[in-house]
């Protein structure tokens, strides 16, 4: 009998707790419209930032298609923006 009421106070204590922290999680989660906001307020919003990162993308992509067809270890060039086999 002492073994049965650990057991449920045990499980009640859980409960509780797991309740306790679901109705917190519920009471921080960000509405729609709050969301929204957030969105809008993000760096990559921004088309000046946009733009940079396609660019930067652009120059890795270039940078790993030469790599793929030379022999080359571009790795080590001092100007990432130079290429055709020399070192600036």
């Amino acid at each position: 009998m002492q073994r049965a009421r650990k057991v449920l106070m045990a499980v009640a204590v859980l409960g509780a707790g797991a309740g306790v922290g679901s109705a917190l999680f519920a009471l921080v989660t960000p509405g729609e419209l709050q969301k929204q906001e957030m969105l809008k307020e993000m760096p990559e919003q921004d088309p000046r930032r946009r733009d940079e990162a396609m660019r930067n993308q652009q120059l890795v992509m270039a940078t790993l298609q030469e790599a793929a067809t030379t022999q080359e270890n571009v790795a080590w060039r001092k100007n990432w923006l130079v290429g055709g086999g020399r070192s600036a």
